[in-house]
Protein backbone atom coordinates (compact mmCIF):
# COMPACT_ATOMS: atom_id res chain seq x y z
CA UNK A 1 0.00 0.00 0.00
CA UNK A 2 1.21 3.58 -1.21
CA UNK A 3 2.62 5.81 1.73
CA UNK A 4 0.08 8.88 2.28
CA UNK A 5 1.95 12.13 1.55
CA UNK A 6 2.61 14.47 4.40
CA UNK A 7 1.13 17.72 4.01
CA UNK A 8 0.85 20.95 6.32
CA UNK A 9 -1.29 24.23 5.96
CA UNK A 10 0.76 27.54 6.09
CA UNK A 11 -0.68 30.78 7.85
CA UNK A 12 -4.53 29.59 7.96
CA UNK A 13 -5.52 33.03 7.16
CA UNK A 14 -7.43 32.26 3.83
CA UNK A 15 -11.74 32.54 3.66
CA UNK A 16 -11.36 28.63 2.00
CA UNK A 17 -8.68 27.28 4.88
CA UNK A 18 -11.72 25.68 7.01
CA UNK A 19 -12.81 23.80 3.63
CA UNK A 20 -9.63 22.07 4.01
CA UNK A 21 -10.07 20.86 7.85
CA UNK A 22 -11.83 17.62 7.01
CA UNK A 23 -10.28 16.86 3.30
CA UNK A 24 -7.01 16.96 4.96
CA UNK A 25 -7.80 14.81 7.60
CA UNK A 26 -10.13 12.28 5.68
CA UNK A 27 -8.70 11.71 2.32
CA UNK A 28 -6.28 8.26 3.09
CA UNK A 29 -3.80 9.70 0.70
CA UNK A 30 -2.50 12.25 2.80
CA UNK A 31 -1.19 13.08 6.29
CA UNK A 32 -2.09 15.96 7.66
CA UNK A 33 0.89 16.69 9.59
CA UNK A 34 0.44 20.37 11.09
CA UNK A 35 -0.01 23.96 10.31
CA UNK A 36 1.87 27.46 10.86
CA UNK A 37 -0.41 30.49 11.50
CA UNK A 38 -0.51 33.93 10.81
CA UNK A 39 -0.84 35.39 14.30
CA UNK A 40 -2.10 34.19 17.90
CA UNK A 41 -5.97 34.78 17.21
CA UNK A 42 -5.68 32.60 14.47
CA UNK A 43 -3.51 30.15 15.79
CA UNK A 44 -5.97 29.56 19.23
CA UNK A 45 -9.25 29.12 16.41
CA UNK A 46 -7.10 26.43 14.92
CA UNK A 47 -6.52 24.44 17.81
CA UNK A 48 -10.41 24.94 18.73
CA UNK A 49 -11.60 23.58 15.49
CA UNK A 50 -8.79 21.05 14.98
CA UNK A 51 -7.49 19.66 18.10
CA UNK A 52 -4.65 17.28 17.66
CA UNK A 53 -3.10 19.02 14.41
CA UNK A 54 0.20 20.74 16.01
CA UNK A 55 0.44 24.54 14.82
CA UNK A 56 3.22 26.75 14.87
CA UNK A 57 4.01 30.32 15.11
CA UNK A 58 6.05 30.84 11.64
CA UNK A 59 6.06 28.71 8.21
CA UNK A 60 10.03 28.25 9.05
CA UNK A 61 9.12 26.81 12.55
CA UNK A 62 6.48 23.86 11.17
CA UNK A 63 9.30 23.22 8.20
CA UNK A 64 11.87 22.28 10.80
CA UNK A 65 9.70 20.56 13.25
CA UNK A 66 8.38 18.35 10.40
CA UNK A 67 11.34 17.98 7.88
CA UNK A 68 9.42 15.04 6.17
CA UNK A 69 6.79 17.03 4.78
CA UNK A 70 6.56 16.76 1.34
CA UNK A 71 3.62 19.10 0.32
CA UNK A 72 1.85 22.01 1.64
CA UNK A 73 -1.33 24.87 1.36
CA UNK A 74 -0.35 27.96 1.22
CA UNK A 75 -3.60 29.39 2.91
CA UNK A 76 -2.04 33.58 2.95
CA UNK A 77 -2.73 36.57 1.93
CA UNK A 78 -2.07 37.17 -1.93
CA UNK A 79 1.11 39.29 -1.21
CA UNK A 80 3.12 36.96 1.11
CA UNK A 81 2.37 33.78 -1.57
CA UNK A 82 5.88 34.31 -3.23
CA UNK A 83 7.87 34.27 -0.12
CA UNK A 84 6.30 31.14 1.25
CA UNK A 85 6.76 29.49 -2.60
CA UNK A 86 10.48 30.33 -2.23
CA UNK A 87 10.50 28.20 1.07
CA UNK A 88 8.83 25.51 -0.09
CA UNK A 89 11.10 25.64 -3.43
CA UNK A 90 14.27 25.80 -1.48
CA UNK A 91 12.53 22.62 0.40
CA UNK A 92 11.20 20.40 -2.64
CA UNK A 93 7.71 20.79 -1.27
CA UNK A 94 4.90 20.42 -3.59
CA UNK A 95 2.39 23.38 -3.75
CA UNK A 96 -1.29 24.11 -3.54
CA UNK A 97 -1.47 27.87 -3.80
CA UNK A 98 -4.91 30.10 -2.68
CA UNK A 99 -6.68 31.02 -6.06
CA UNK A 100 -4.69 34.21 -6.66
CA UNK A 101 -1.01 33.45 -6.70
CA UNK A 102 0.14 37.04 -7.05
CA UNK A 103 -0.78 39.90 -9.56
CA UNK A 104 2.49 40.93 -9.71
CA UNK A 105 3.27 39.70 -13.33
CA UNK A 106 7.41 40.00 -12.21
CA UNK A 107 6.28 37.49 -9.08
CA UNK A 108 4.59 35.45 -11.23
CA UNK A 109 7.41 34.48 -13.46
CA UNK A 110 9.59 34.39 -10.44
CA UNK A 111 7.32 31.27 -9.08
CA UNK A 112 7.40 29.69 -12.15
CA UNK A 113 10.77 30.24 -12.87
CA UNK A 114 11.33 28.38 -8.97
CA UNK A 115 8.53 25.64 -9.50
CA UNK A 116 10.70 24.57 -12.73
CA UNK A 117 14.06 24.53 -11.11
CA UNK A 118 12.91 22.49 -8.28
CA UNK A 119 11.07 20.11 -10.03
CA UNK A 120 7.69 20.22 -7.79
CA UNK A 121 4.03 20.16 -8.45
CA UNK A 122 2.47 23.75 -7.77
CA UNK A 123 -1.76 23.92 -8.60
CA UNK A 124 -3.60 26.82 -8.65
CA UNK A 125 -6.63 26.37 -6.02
CA UNK A 126 -9.63 27.25 -8.03
CA UNK A 127 -12.44 25.16 -7.03
CA UNK A 128 -15.44 25.28 -9.37
CA UNK A 129 -13.38 23.54 -11.97
CA UNK A 130 -14.21 19.90 -9.64
CA UNK A 131 -17.91 21.00 -8.71
CA UNK A 132 -19.90 18.39 -10.20
CA UNK A 133 -22.88 20.80 -11.76
CA UNK A 134 -20.14 22.51 -13.65
CA UNK A 135 -18.43 19.08 -14.54
CA UNK A 136 -22.28 18.69 -16.19
CA UNK A 137 -22.44 22.19 -17.65
CA UNK A 138 -18.83 21.38 -19.88
CA UNK A 139 -19.85 18.09 -20.72
CA UNK A 140 -23.52 19.14 -21.91
CA UNK A 141 -21.25 21.94 -24.02
CA UNK A 142 -18.93 19.38 -25.50
CA UNK A 143 -21.21 17.06 -26.42
CA UNK A 144 -22.52 19.40 -29.45
CA UNK A 145 -25.94 19.43 -27.96
CA UNK A 146 -26.16 23.42 -28.05
CA UNK A 147 -24.77 23.65 -31.41
CA UNK A 148 -21.85 26.59 -31.60
CA UNK A 149 -21.92 28.75 -28.52
CA UNK A 150 -22.18 32.18 -28.83
CA UNK A 151 -22.26 33.84 -25.34
CA UNK A 152 -21.29 33.00 -21.73
CA UNK A 153 -22.87 34.63 -19.20
CA UNK A 154 -21.78 33.75 -15.31
CA UNK A 155 -22.41 35.43 -11.67
CA UNK A 156 -20.01 35.00 -8.87
CA UNK A 157 -21.32 37.20 -5.77
CA UNK A 158 -20.84 36.95 -2.43
CA UNK A 159 -20.77 38.55 0.62
CA UNK A 160 -17.48 40.27 1.85
CA UNK A 161 -14.77 38.30 3.51
CA UNK A 162 -13.23 41.46 4.79
CA UNK A 163 -14.56 41.12 8.20
CA UNK A 164 -13.11 38.06 8.98
CA UNK A 165 -9.74 38.36 7.28
CA UNK A 166 -9.07 41.63 7.01
CA UNK A 167 -5.87 41.74 4.89
CA UNK A 168 -8.83 41.50 1.96
CA UNK A 169 -9.40 44.70 2.54
CA UNK A 170 -5.87 46.34 2.84
CA UNK A 171 -4.87 46.68 -0.83
CA UNK A 172 -1.34 46.21 -0.28
CA UNK A 173 -1.76 42.61 1.12
CA UNK A 174 -5.17 41.36 -1.49
CA UNK A 175 -3.31 43.37 -4.58
CA UNK A 176 0.19 43.69 -3.98
CA UNK A 177 0.50 47.66 -4.05
CA UNK A 178 -1.73 50.82 -3.47
CA UNK A 179 -3.46 51.57 -6.88
CA UNK A 180 -6.13 53.71 -7.01
CA UNK A 181 -8.85 52.28 -9.42
CA UNK A 182 -9.06 55.49 -11.65
CA UNK A 183 -8.38 59.36 -11.30
CA UNK A 184 -10.71 60.76 -9.08
CA UNK A 185 -11.69 57.71 -7.12
CA UNK A 186 -9.98 57.36 -3.50
CA UNK A 187 -11.05 53.24 -3.66
CA UNK A 188 -8.00 51.11 -4.59
CA UNK A 189 -7.94 47.63 -6.77
CA UNK A 190 -7.67 45.14 -4.62
CA UNK A 191 -11.74 44.23 -3.43
CA UNK A 192 -14.27 42.04 -5.13
CA UNK A 193 -12.45 41.41 -8.45
CA UNK A 194 -9.76 39.91 -6.47
CA UNK A 195 -11.72 37.30 -4.96
CA UNK A 196 -13.57 36.11 -7.36
CA UNK A 197 -11.19 34.69 -10.57
CA UNK A 198 -13.10 31.80 -10.75
CA UNK A 199 -15.88 32.76 -13.18
CA UNK A 200 -12.64 34.56 -15.53
CA UNK A 201 -11.28 30.62 -15.73
CA UNK A 202 -14.42 28.97 -16.14
CA UNK A 203 -14.85 30.73 -19.60
CA UNK A 204 -11.87 29.84 -20.57
CA UNK A 205 -11.92 26.62 -19.65
CA UNK A 206 -15.11 25.88 -21.19
CA UNK A 207 -14.76 27.89 -24.18
CA UNK A 208 -10.85 26.29 -24.93
CA UNK A 209 -10.05 30.28 -25.39
CA UNK A 210 -8.52 33.18 -24.39
CA UNK A 211 -9.71 36.99 -23.46
CA UNK A 212 -9.80 39.17 -26.93
CA UNK A 213 -11.31 42.13 -25.65
CA UNK A 214 -12.70 42.95 -21.99
CA UNK A 215 -14.10 45.75 -21.18
CA UNK A 216 -14.84 46.88 -16.73
CA UNK A 217 -16.94 49.78 -15.00
CA UNK A 218 -17.29 49.95 -11.40
CA UNK A 219 -20.13 50.49 -9.07
CA UNK A 220 -20.53 53.12 -6.31
CA UNK A 221 -19.32 50.87 -3.26
CA UNK A 222 -22.16 49.04 -1.20
CA UNK A 223 -20.28 49.11 2.04
CA UNK A 224 -18.85 52.76 2.34
CA UNK A 225 -16.15 52.28 4.53
CA UNK A 226 -14.03 50.30 2.47
CA UNK A 227 -11.06 51.06 1.17
CA UNK A 228 -11.63 48.97 -2.52
CA UNK A 229 -14.30 48.20 -5.06
CA UNK A 230 -16.91 45.80 -4.01
CA UNK A 231 -19.81 46.06 -7.35
CA UNK A 232 -18.09 45.64 -10.63
CA UNK A 233 -19.45 44.14 -14.14
CA UNK A 234 -17.21 42.65 -17.46
CA UNK A 235 -17.89 42.37 -20.45
CA UNK A 236 -16.45 41.56 -23.84
CA UNK A 237 -15.14 38.68 -26.56
CA UNK A 238 -12.99 35.86 -26.27
CA UNK A 239 -10.76 35.20 -29.24
CA UNK A 240 -13.31 32.91 -30.64
CA UNK A 241 -15.80 35.18 -30.94
CA UNK A 242 -17.96 34.21 -27.81
CA UNK A 243 -19.04 37.11 -26.28
CA UNK A 244 -19.50 37.07 -22.40
CA UNK A 245 -21.06 38.84 -19.57
CA UNK A 246 -19.55 38.59 -16.09
CA UNK A 247 -20.04 39.71 -12.60
CA UNK A 248 -17.61 39.45 -9.76
CA UNK A 249 -19.01 41.04 -7.08
CA UNK A 250 -19.59 41.46 -3.18
CA UNK A 251 -23.08 41.99 -3.61
CA UNK A 252 -24.46 39.91 -0.86
CA UNK A 253 -24.77 41.83 2.36
CA UNK A 254 -23.37 40.37 5.57
CA UNK A 255 -22.97 40.79 9.25
CA UNK A 256 -19.99 41.70 10.06
CA UNK A 257 -18.51 38.52 12.28
CA UNK A 258 -15.12 38.08 12.84
CA UNK A 259 -15.31 33.95 12.40
CA UNK A 260 -17.74 32.72 9.17
CA UNK A 261 -20.66 30.50 10.51
CA UNK A 262 -24.68 30.48 10.67
CA UNK A 263 -25.97 33.98 10.77
CA UNK A 264 -23.13 36.09 8.64
CA UNK A 265 -25.57 35.82 5.62
CA UNK A 266 -28.61 38.62 5.38
CA UNK A 267 -29.70 36.40 2.31
CA UNK A 268 -30.29 33.03 2.95
CA UNK A 269 -27.65 32.57 0.59
CA UNK A 270 -24.04 33.39 1.22
CA UNK A 271 -23.02 33.28 -2.71
CA UNK A 272 -24.58 32.89 -5.96
CA UNK A 273 -22.63 31.34 -8.84
CA UNK A 274 -24.76 30.90 -12.25
CA UNK A 275 -23.61 30.27 -15.36
CA UNK A 276 -25.33 30.65 -18.99
CA UNK A 277 -24.46 29.22 -22.00
CA UNK A 278 -26.06 29.68 -25.12
CA UNK A 279 -25.56 28.17 -28.92
CA UNK A 280 -27.50 28.22 -32.09
CA UNK A 281 -29.08 24.90 -31.02
CA UNK A 282 -29.79 25.69 -27.28
CA UNK A 283 -29.45 27.20 -23.98
CA UNK A 284 -28.49 26.13 -20.65
CA UNK A 285 -28.49 27.45 -17.37
CA UNK A 286 -26.90 26.35 -13.89
CA UNK A 287 -26.90 27.36 -10.28
CA UNK A 288 -23.59 25.81 -9.13
CA UNK A 289 -24.29 26.17 -5.56
CA UNK A 290 -27.89 25.01 -5.97
CA UNK A 291 -28.40 21.85 -3.71
CA UNK A 292 -28.50 23.35 -0.59
CA UNK A 293 -30.29 23.26 3.00
CA UNK A 294 -32.37 26.01 4.57
CA UNK A 295 -33.11 25.85 7.57
CA UNK A 296 -33.89 28.35 11.06
CA UNK A 297 -30.76 28.45 13.01
CA UNK A 298 -28.63 30.60 15.09
CA UNK A 299 -27.75 33.17 15.65
CA UNK A 300 -31.28 34.94 16.67
CA UNK A 301 -33.32 32.63 14.75
CA UNK A 302 -32.34 33.45 11.18
CA UNK A 303 -33.13 31.72 7.95
CA UNK A 304 -30.22 30.51 6.43
CA UNK A 305 -27.98 28.19 4.67
CA UNK A 306 -26.58 24.89 5.27
CA UNK A 307 -23.91 24.30 1.89
CA UNK A 308 -23.61 20.58 0.35
CA UNK A 309 -20.84 21.38 -2.02
CA UNK A 310 -17.96 19.36 -0.41
CA UNK A 311 -17.12 17.58 -3.32
CA UNK A 312 -15.16 19.90 -5.21
CA UNK A 313 -12.86 20.04 -2.33
CA UNK A 314 -12.48 16.13 -2.68
CA UNK A 315 -11.66 16.51 -6.24
CA UNK A 316 -9.42 19.28 -6.22
CA UNK A 317 -7.10 17.35 -3.58
CA UNK A 318 -7.40 14.29 -5.53
CA UNK A 319 -5.99 15.83 -8.56
CA UNK A 320 -3.00 17.19 -6.31
CA UNK A 321 -2.04 14.21 -5.33
CA UNK A 322 -2.05 12.41 -8.36
CA UNK A 323 0.14 14.73 -9.78
CA UNK A 324 2.65 14.69 -7.12
CA UNK A 325 2.16 10.35 -7.51
CA UNK A 326 2.89 10.57 -10.64
CA UNK A 327 4.75 13.68 -11.91
CA UNK A 328 1.90 15.45 -13.90
CA UNK A 329 0.70 18.75 -14.57
CA UNK A 330 -1.97 19.95 -12.81
CA UNK A 331 -4.98 21.13 -14.97
CA UNK A 332 -4.81 24.56 -13.49
CA UNK A 333 -0.53 25.26 -13.30
CA UNK A 334 1.13 28.57 -12.71
CA UNK A 335 1.53 28.82 -16.54
CA UNK A 336 -2.20 28.26 -17.98
CA UNK A 337 -3.75 30.48 -15.02
CA UNK A 338 -1.17 33.31 -15.47
CA UNK A 339 -3.76 34.02 -18.54
CA UNK A 340 -6.66 34.52 -16.24
CA UNK A 341 -4.24 36.76 -14.18
CA UNK A 342 -3.77 38.99 -17.03
CA UNK A 343 -7.62 39.19 -18.29
CA UNK A 344 -8.05 40.46 -14.47
CA UNK A 345 -5.17 42.97 -14.41
CA UNK A 346 -7.07 44.23 -17.81
CA UNK A 347 -10.40 45.00 -15.77
CA UNK A 348 -8.56 47.11 -13.71
CA UNK A 349 -6.84 48.98 -16.75
CA UNK A 350 -10.42 49.62 -18.41
CA UNK A 351 -11.58 50.85 -15.15
CA UNK A 352 -9.10 53.00 -15.08
CA UNK A 353 -8.92 54.10 -18.59
CA UNK A 354 -13.09 53.99 -19.45
CA UNK A 355 -12.17 52.03 -22.48
CA UNK A 356 -12.26 48.31 -23.36
CA UNK A 357 -8.77 46.79 -23.68
CA UNK A 358 -7.05 44.73 -26.19
CA UNK A 359 -5.36 41.70 -24.49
Amino acid sequence: MKKPIKIALLSLNHGHTRKYYQVLRENPNLEFVGASAADADVKALFQRTVPGIPVYDSDEELFDAHPEIEAAVLASPNNDHLRQVRLCAERGIHILSMKIPTFDPAEYDEMIRLVDEAGIVCQVELELHYNPVMQRVKELEESGKLGSLRSFAATNITLSPVWAFPWQGDPEQSFGKKCHLREGDERFRGGALCDHPHIFDMIRWVTHSEFDTIYAQVAPNLREDLQEEDMLSVSGRMKNGVVFSLDPSWSRMEERIPVPGPGWEVYPKRMQVDITLVGDNGVVSADLFGPNIYHNAGPDDRYTVQYTYFDEWVGLIDEFVDCIENKKQPKINLRWHRNTIQAMLACYESIESGQPVKL
